[in-house]
């Protein structure tokens, strides 16, 4: 399968993404020539496709643990100049059932590990005086909140905010930082909810514009712009990939299917 982008430039490293939409990403960027290293949670994780040597299997929860991946990133690839900021994890329980711990894990992995992993890459980056380019993955979580999604949603708005103050921060250094926003996408963590409601399925095909949920590599194409000289001129703002989710308050007109 071909792609819209020719790549050899970039030299990127995806945390999460040994699956879902962060594999997605990955594998698109691969097929369009760049340079890759992965990350999953653990060496179990790794998909076959992928080869050992540009795996790193680390908890980014644990201490350090985001700025020990972008460490050893940097040990597999001295050059890597383009960092996309995905793993993040939905933990949330019904309002009046949410605790403390829940709260805390979706923050240190969606917020403090994406923050730390960022700012390492951009210390790396500046110490040897290259510029770069940074994509952080949010979600439409960030625009629009969902039922039993309080601390999810949450971590998304702080994503939204976190990629236009840290494109602030590091204009000076020459390091370009956005974001993509996916809506409904089937991965891993959603695939278990839509298979066993169809109801929402149907909701979801009625309410997205283009018809459909979406793949994990309908996300790649727009990290893949903002990763590339096409982008350069572009700093501090996330692309809604959503199929038109967001766009229109009803969705689309059965009458005119």
């Amino acid at each position: 399968m071909q792609t819209e982008f020719n790549l050899p430039q970039v030299r990127a490293l995806v945390t999460g993404s040994s699956k879902g939409i962060g594999f997605g990403i990955a594998d698109y960027l691969n097929r369009s020539g760049a340079s890759l290293v992965y990350h999953g949670l653990s060496a179990d994780e790794k998909p076959d496709s992928i080869n050992a040597s540009r795996y790193i299997a680390a908890d980014l929860m644990q201490d350090n643990g985001a700025e020990t991946v972008v460490e050893q990133a940097f040990q597999l690839d001295g050059g890597l100049n383009t960092l996309i900021a995905n793993a993040g994890s939905f933990f949330d329980k019904p309002i009046f059932e949410m605790d403390r711990e829940s709260f805390a894990r979706t923050m240190r992995l969606n917020v403090e590990a994406t923050f730390f992993a960022c700012q390492t890459f951009a210390r790396k980056l500046s110490e040897a005086k290259h510029p770069g380019s940074i994509v952080i993955i949010s979600s439409t979580n960030a625009f629009q909140a969902e039922d039993s999604s309080v601390a999810y949603d949450t971590s998304k708005g702080g994503l939204l905010m976190m990629v236009r103050s840290l494109a602030v921060s590091l204009a000076p250094y020459g390091i370009r930082v956005n974001g993509v926003a996916p809506g409904v996408i089937r991965t891993p963590l959603t695939e278990i909810a839509l298979v066993n409601c169809p109801l929402t399925v149907e909701h979801y095909n009625r309410k997205i514009l283009l018809g459909r949920i979406g793949e994990p590599e309908d996300c790649a194409g727009a990290c893949a712009f903002l990763a590339s000289d096409a982008a350069k001129y572009i700093t501090g703002h996330t692309i809604v990939v959503d199929g038109g989710l967001t766009t229109a308050q009803i969705g689309r007109n059965p009458e005119k299917d």
